[in-house]
């Protein structure tokens, strides 16, 4: 055998070596890859996914006091959130919902359920500036925009306009101070918030609670 057919040989068991060396090592690296995968799949399949945000519950947030408060006073407050409003109302009669001794002081989302405008408060007889035409037979909401109209006496029932759905009512305590309190929020969602579900943990999604 020549020394140029050595050197041919052994150039060739060189390159064969390198070959299987290389085809040991791609088998490692896909051995690895498909366990990876296994395990993958399998941790989304038996461990459940966790919510980005933890469920909390409504502030208990100071509003007003008894004695603050006289027929056809009016209160605007930011609950649950900060950024929005709501408004309480000492109706003079007795309401839905109502607190105090004669059970008629009620809170409101302040925004309407039509398309998210803000409704002011008109006493029984008054007309809204934006809408003098309009006279209110008893207290109600009324939206300036496209004049839905919200009964407070019966838990903010809508009564004429375009609002789908009646406005959430804030959930009212009185202590034995007489200070009035803001401790939740009933169904509907407020405006913007899964609008029309009455899954009220959707309030206290999207800002900073109060």
């Amino acid at each position: 055998m020549t020394s140029e057919q050595g050197e041919g040989r052994g150039a060739s068991e060189g390159e064969e070596g390198s070959r299987r060396e290389f085809l040991k090592a791609a088998a490692a690296i896909s051995g690895v890859l498909a366990v990876a995968g296994i395990a993958s799949v399998m941790k989304s399949v038996v461990i459940p996914s966790v919510p980005t945000q933890t469920q909390q519950t409504f502030p208990r947030v100071k509003v007003s006091s008894l004695d603050e408060l006289s027929t056809g006073t009016v209160v605007i407050f930011n609950y649950p959130l900060g950024n929005e409003p709501n408004i309480l109302v000492k109706l003079g009669q007795k309401a839905e919902g109502g607190v105090g001794p004669d059970e008629d002081i009620v809170a409101f989302s302040q925004v309407c359920q039509h398309l998210g405008c803000i409704w002011g408060y008109v006493a029984p007889g008054k007309s809204p500036t934006a809408n003098p035409s309009y006279v209110a037979t008893g207290p109600v909401g009324y939206c300036p925009c496209h004049g839905s109209v919200y009964d407070l006496t019966q838990a903010a029932k809508v009564i004429g306009g375009p609002a789908p759905r009646p406005e959430p009512q804030v959930t009212l305590e009185v202590d034995a101070s007489g200070d009035v309190y803001a401790t939740g929020m009933g169904p509907p969602s407020v405006f913007g918030h899964d609008t029309g579900s009455n899954d009220v943990s959707n309030d206290l999604q999207g800002g900073t609670i109060v």
